[in-house]
């Protein structure tokens, strides 16, 4: 197969395991979903969505964000951990929604960046997933496959993001960043990892990789 015809077999084996994509993180709007991501850095979403609801009860907008404390913000989140540079960052980003933004999610990177605790990768997934602009957010799922299926050099985040971009189709990169985290999860995970359930690794892996998981078998 040539690096095309790859592509393709992991869009549609993708595309006949998902063809509908849950969201993994529970939101309303895009405020929800912004607080959810920055909440979910080092955590996992299921754990994320136990604690939002308590959160959101309390106050799912900046306005009613502001009302409380750092500190009250703090001992609701704890659970999700970091719970004291995310309950800054939840804290700061209303108040500069409110100053800035008039209470509304701005939808470019630039002024996303620009709130405290909101990243790139943090950015990128509240402008796909709520305003459906085109981008590819990539996590430790997608960071990890776009390497075992030899598709980047694995190098950093960055690069595995221009790769994965330059690669797939724009039209295709909003549920392709959620097909690869699901499968990922499911088929193709850093630990436990059966390379016969994996069928997109097995039949486009990179051959190192590859040789590594049989090498580790024969022990």
């Amino acid at each position: 197969m040539n690096k095309q015809e790859k592509v393709n077999f992991i869009i549609n084996k993708l595309q006949e395991l998902y063809p509908t994509i849950p969201i993994p993180l529970d939101h309303t709007d895009p405020y929800t979903l912004l607080i959810a991501v920055l909440m979910s850095a080092q955590s996992t979403d299921v754990r994320v969505n136990q604690i939002t609801p308590l959160l959101f009860d309390r106050a799912d907008n900046p306005y009613d964000m502001v009302k409380l404390s750092v500190d009250e913000i703090r001992e609701i989140i704890k659970p999700v951990g970091l719970s004291p540079m995310k309950a800054k960052g939840i804290h700061g980003l209303s108040q500069m929604l409110i100053d800035h933004h008039n209470g509304i999610v701005p939808q470019t990177y630039e002024e996303l960046e620009a709130f405290p605790g909101v990243g790139h990768k943090t950015a990128a997934v509240v402008m796909a997933q709520s305003f459906g602009i085109p981008t590819f957010p990539v996590d430790t799922h997608i960071h990890r496959l776009m390497y075992r299926w030899n598709l980047t050099n694995g190098k950093n985040v960055v690069q595995t993001e221009k790769d994965a971009k330059r690669l797939f189709p724009e039209e295709k990169w909003n549920d392709l960043h959620l097909q690869i985290i699901w499968y990922g999860r499911e088929y193709s995970p850093a630990r436990g990892w059966d390379l016969e359930k994996d069928i997109i690794t097995k039949t486009v892996g990179r051959k190192s990789v590859l040789n590594e998981y049989y090498k580790k078998l024969k022990k």
